[in-house]
C-alpha cells in the first residue's frame, strides 16, 4: 500500500492525510524545498536502507550526507562518530549520546535552512513535535514518511543489520507504533506533521527519489 498526500510526480498540491486523493504515486515523492521528511518506522524496518539506496551512502559516514541544498542524517552517522570514544560504555550508556547528537544534528540542519531527509523514531511525539517548531520558525513545514513492515520482516531486518533490540524494546515498539499506522491508514492527521506517506516494502522498494521543488 502508497498512501501518499504530499505532491507527487513533480506537481505541489498541500494536501494532508485525511485528503488522500485517488492517484497513482508513482516512483517519486516531492516536498517543497525547505521541508523536513522524517522517515519513521519499526527497529530493522529498512530506513537506513531505504536511505543508502537513495543517496549512494555505505553505512560508514560519520555526519550528514549533502544532496545539494539537502540533508540526509542517519542515526547511524551519529553512532559512527562516537564509536572511538564510547566503544567501552555499554549500549544502555552509549545509546542516549548517539541519539542526543542525532537529535542535535536534525536540528542544527532545519534551523541553518536545510531541507532535510532524517531517519528518526516516529513513535516519540515530543520529538517531532520539537522538529515541528524548528521547521516553522524557518517557515517550512514537517512531513512523515510511515515505512510500515510486518514484525516478522523488522526482526529479520535486525538480524540482517547485526543489531536485534531485546523482546521488551520491541515489543515497546510495536505497542506505539501499530496505533500510529492505523490512524493514518483511517484518515486522520498527525500533528505536528503536515502530510503523511505510508510506504509499504514493495512501494518502499519501488520509490526511486524523493525530490524538493
Amino acid at each position: 500500500m502508497f498512501v501518499a498526500p504530499t505532491t507527487l510526480r513533480g506537481r505541489h498540491q498541500e494536501t494532508t492525510i485525511h485528503e488522500r486523493p485517488p492517484v497513482d504515486p508513482g516512483p517519486v515523492l516531492c516536498y517543497p524545498a525547505g521541508s523536513t521528511v522524517l522517515l519513521a518506522g519499526l527497529p530493522g524496518a529498512g530506513k537506513s536502507t531505504l536511505l543508502d539506496r537513495l543517496y549512494g551512502m555505505r553505512g560508514d559516514e560519520t555526519a550528514p550526507v549533502p544532496a545539494g541544498d539537502v540533508r540526509v542524517i542517519d542515526s547511524r552517522q551519529s553512532r559512527n562518530w562516537w564509536a572511538r570514544f564510547l566503544r567501552p560504555l555499554p549500549v544502555r550508556l552509549r545509546t542516549p549520546i548517539v541519539h542526543a547528537t542525532h537529535v542535535w544534528r536534525i536540528g542544527r540542519a532545519i534551523l541553518a535552512g536545510h531541507g532535510v531527509v532524517a531517519h528518526t523514531r516516529g513513535t516519540w511525539p515530543h520529538i517531532l513535535r520539537f522538529f515541528a517548531l524548528l521547521a516553522r520558525w524557518r517557515g517550512n513545514r514537517l512531513h512523515l514518511i510511515l515505512l510500515d513492515v510486518d514484525p516478522g520482516t523488522a526482526r529479520a531486518g535486525q538480524i540482517a543489520r547485526g543489531r536485534v533490540v531485546t523482546t521488551a524494546t520491541f515489543a515497546r515498539h510495536c505497542r506505539r507504533w501499530y496505533p500510529l499506522v492505523d490512524r493514518a491508514r483511517g484518515g486522520e492527521t498527525l500533528p505536528p506533521a503536515a502530510g503523511v506517506t505510508i510506504l509499504d516494502r514493495d512501494a518502499a522498494d519501488g520509490l526511486k527519489t524523493i525530490h524538493f521543488s
